[in-house]
């Protein structure tokens, strides 16, 4: 018997993602980078090793100040723009390959920046369910002290992490791209279980999961997505009433417990639809639908074509299940 996924394990195992570490910049002020747009499936990552960083805001307030062991996830891919904080005009970088990577500098003669830059990389469909729970701009600040003791562990562990990429960048080891990559990976993950374990967990799916009250609910969904759960039942598990369940959900999540459900069994028959020969009929049987028509309804509604049309841009063939 295989034990139990935490709603993050089973939301990262829904929506397959990858990273990947681009560059290394090491750079002294005057700096400026300025980023375009990443692709539909990329989401974009600073790692801060060593100095400051702004970043600018792009309807033109005051800019964000990143240090040391912050972590910048702009989980929308937008273009941006990153710079040392002076209004001097940046000396311009250049490139050179070294260690498996791509090393970014500058002669410039003022304050240091050391900063990891890489993206995640997955489906555009996986990307647009993620962005929809996750804030555009995340920051999470490894070196202020968190409050609770899961937030101290995950930030020691976020430290190591980067602490081992750092090494990694420095040495051309035998599978060093190989393991930035792995390591790139693993820090999404870590980076959201931090965010989530911060005294001031940003909105969205984040702000939910560290709110104990709501965590039974919110496990009952990942873990049984095709259960006929309904709002009395969902409240029972949280030991609150209907109308207290669907405020605080809605206040937190910025949408509802329902709006969650479908989104879950969405992305789960989306993939089984694409991975798997399985009929549309115990597909939809398997993520809570009693009748066929009734997924087929709710599938298109929610992708924009059939269940038939996605599978096939897929090239699976329905089996006769």
């Amino acid at each position: 018997m295989s034990p139990l996924r935490d709603w993050l394990s089973r939301l990262l195992e829904m929506t397959p993602l990858r990273g990947q570490l681009d560059l290394r910049c090491q750079y002294r002020a005057p700096w400026r980078i300025d980023q375009e747009a990443f692709s539909s499936g990329e989401m974009a990552y600073h790692i801060v090793l060593s100095g400051s960083a702004s970043l600018a805001d792009p309807h033109g307030g005051r800019p964000e100040v990143l240090q040391a062991g912050d972590i910048l996830l702009l989980a929308n891919g937008e273009a941006h723009t990153l710079h040392d904080g002076g209004k001097a005009r940046a000396k311009p970088a250049t490139s050179r390959v070294a260690a498996n990577l791509v090393f970014s500098e500058n002669a410039g003669k003022g304050e240091r920046l050391d900063m990891l830059c890489g993206r995640f990389v997955l489906s555009p469909f996986h990307a647009q369910l993620l962005r929809r729970y996750l804030p555009g701009r995340l920051i999470a600040r490894t070196n202020v002290a968190s409050s609770t003791s899961a937030g101290q562990k995950s930030g020691a562990a976020l430290h190591n992490l980067m602490a081992l990429m750092q090494a990694e960048t420095g040495a051309d080891f035998l599978g060093g791209r190989a393991m930035l990559d792995a390591l790139s990976t693993a820090l999404f993950a870590l980076t959201l279980r931090f965010a989530s374990e911060s005294a001031e967990a940003p909105a969205g799916l984040l702000a939910l999961a560290g709110y104990p009250r709501l965590a039974p609910a919110l496990d009952a969904m990942f873990h049984n997505p095709g259960h006929p759960w309904t709002l009395p039942l969902l409240a029972e598990r949280c030991n609150m009433s209907r109308a207290t369940f669907v405020r605080l959900f809605q206040e937190k999540l910025g949408m509802s417990a329902s709006e969650l459900l479908t989104d879950i069994r969405m992305t789960l028959s989306a993939n089984e639809l694409r991975s798997t020969t399985a009929s549309t009929g115990a597909i939809a049987e398997a993520v809570g639908y009693q009748s066929e028509a009734a997924f087929q309804r709710a599938f298109k509604l929610h992708m924009g074509m059939t269940p038939a049309r996605w599978r096939k841009q897929a090239g699976v063939m329905e089996g006769n299940g």
